[in-house]
């Protein structure tokens, strides 16, 4: 490509690129925060009815009033949604004030009539300081409103990815970036001191929005500046940003027990990045592309002057801009749309392969991370050991993708995870060991399943439509990432259900994965007939630089997460 020469001309891989690529990834980590922090401002914690107005006003004890208002279950703790439609004072003069035996022997022969907490619920605090959950009493009938909270935060995602994606295309990476942090910094900072739960979904679909606009044009700035010799080890490298930021996140959601000081925690940075955003350059091959090659050539020469290349900066002029950007502004030339992803056969069957590989892959991901309490682990344990477990997946997804090929990493990553998925539904409940080792198989090979099929698809996808693509499969796992919350809702009708929906879901996205072409070892393809070629068996005209720079990339990338 024209502009790599301009790259190499005033250093490609210099102190720019370093410092550049470094002060976008150090953001990338609390993208994690903002992920996953429904897990700890959305905790649930034990709590059961208030007591009737009545015995509120009396001199009897805590234990007391607990034991005449509410029932025991059958694990011989209060019930959370029901109490007593009276207070049954024989159980203080049957047992004692201080007992509270089983339900089963208190009320042995009696029919007791039962009631919803008319008067609130009182919350245990005791590891917790408050959550949106017990200041906004999201439980029994409200419970499903703490699932809608997540699911309006995806939403904001998905939102953000169509409307900020068009619209940096237009106005360009930089001050897309730089409205993107602002964004976050102010919304989240509203979320924090939110008074009702709806302006608090308010404000984190904002978040949503903003951290999609935070992502797509950290990107984009990173990749536009890089040759492509070094993109999938930045790329990967990334990838480690976002793991590091899950263990980040519960670190300080160890220390930070309010929800308001949480959210304010992970949200305050984002003004500091915001200032630190305006020393970042607009991407030089978009001002071209975008007729705006005055800028382009100053922004060349500043990194020019910054990688110690000053002289070779100063060669580039309109002449050398317009003569080496030729090849390039030619090829941009005719309209392509997402479109273009469906009209031919090999384009239309990879693109259906590829969303389903998407939009399971984020379905069952999040099914599982967004729900920590469910295995009986400490859930700041719990947040550590699934971050911890991306980093080792990762590291063995290089390696299969290097030596055994994308297409085989791709379909066996997703179907181990649906399988163990499967195998936790026969374990008994009781034995949590077991039910947490399996989940954290399967959450590793699903962020492996990520690391690859964001790699393997901008090897698929042609040159020229290739953002249309990563565009396309990038909204199917939004999609996946909405619908997953709302699944744990089956639960209460079924328990077994979400099991079996997230693990029959990846095996499906695994056997799509088999009708994908294999790109190990093969040049990037740059037009729609390029992939049909291929697909058909015909191969296409490449130079052979091309094929060895990607044979130098997986050797590099190798080396670099070994």
């Amino acid at each position: 490509m024209g502009f790599g020469e301009l790259l190499e001309q005033v250093g490609s891989t210099g102190r720019f690129q370093i410092l550049q690529t470094t002060l976008l990834c150090i953001p990338v980590m609390l993208f994690a925060s903002h992920n996953l922090l429904q897990n700890f401002v959305a905790l649930v914690p034990p709590h059961f009815c208030n007591a009737h107005t009545n015995l509120s006003q009396s001199q009897m004890s805590a234990e007391e009033a607990l034991l005449v208002t509410v029932p025991l279950d059958q694990t011989g703790k209060p019930e959370r949604c029901l109490r007593y439609a009276a207070p049954q004072w024989h159980l203080l003069t049957k047992n004692g004030s201080s007992s509270s035996g089983k339900e089963g022997d208190t009320n042995a022969g009696l029919d007791v009539d039962l009631q919803g907490c008319s008067d609130g619920w009182t919350y245990n605090m005791t590891h917790i300081k408050s959550t949106i959950i017990s200041d906004w009493n999201l439980v029994c009938d409200q419970q499903s409103l703490k699932q809608m909270g997540q699911t309006v935060y995806m939403g904001g995602v998905l939102l953000g990815a169509v409307v900020f994606g068009g619209l940096s295309d237009r106005y360009g990476r930089r001050i897309l970036f730089l409205i993107s942090h602002l964004l976050m910094a102010v919304s989240g900072t509203c979320a924090a001191f939110s008074t009702t739960f709806p302006l608090f979904c308010l404000f984190r679909f904002v978040c949503g929005m903003a951290l999609s606009g935070m992502g797509l044009n950290t990107f984009s700035l990173i990749v536009e500046w890089i040759p492509t010799s070094v993109r999938t080890i930045v790329g990967t490298t990334t990838g480690y940003f976002y793991t590091v930021g899950q263990l980040i996140l519960a670190l300080i959601a160890y220390f930070i027990r309010d929800w308001r000081w949480l959210t304010l925690a992970v949200s305050l940075p984002f003004f500091v990045f915001f200032l630190i955003a305006w020393w970042f350059h607009e991407s030089s091959r978009w001002l071209v592309m975008s007729n705006n090659p005055e800028q382009a050539i100053k922004n060349l020469k500043s990194v020019a002057k910054f990688n110690g290349r000053k002289e070779e900066g100063e060669k580039i002029d309109m002449k050398r801009l317009q003569e080496t950007m030729k090849k390039e502004m030619s090829c941009s030339q005719g309209t392509h749309s997402v479109l273009d992803l469906f009209r031919t056969p090999t384009m239309r069957r990879m693109t259906i392969c590829l969303s389903a590989v998407w939009l399971s892959t984020s379905f069952v991901y999040y099914g599982l991370a967004m729900d920590l309490q469910k295995f009986g682990v400490d859930i700041y344990l719990i947040q550590v050991i699934f971050g911890a477990v991306d980093i080792h997946a990762k590291v063995i997804m290089v390696v299969s993708m290097t030596y055994i090929g994308r297409r085989i990493s791709q379909c066996g990553a997703p179907i181990i995870a649906g399988i163990t998925i499967l195998i936790n539904l026969l374990i008994p409940y009781d034995k949590q060991t077991a039910h947490t080792c399996m989940a954290v198989l399967g959450k590793g090979c699903l962020a492996a399943s990520f690391n690859c099929c964001i790699l393997y698809s901008g090897e698929l996808f042609p040159t020229i439509i290739r953002q249309n693509g990563m565009g396309w499969v990038s909204m199917m796992a939004r999609v996946g990432a909405m619908v997953a919350p709302m699944v744990l809702l089956t639960a209460d009708y079924l328990p077994w259900l979400p099991g079996l929906i997230y693990g029959g879901a990846p095996i499906l996205s695994g056997i799509a994965a088999i009708f994908l072409p294999e790109t190990l070892g093969s040049p990037l393809p740059d037009t729609i007939q390029d992939v049909e070629d291929r697909g058909t068996g015909r191969s296409s005209k490449v130079s052979r630089k091309e094929a060895i720079i990607l044979q130098d990339t997986q050797a590099d990338l190798l080396k670099q997460t070994a």
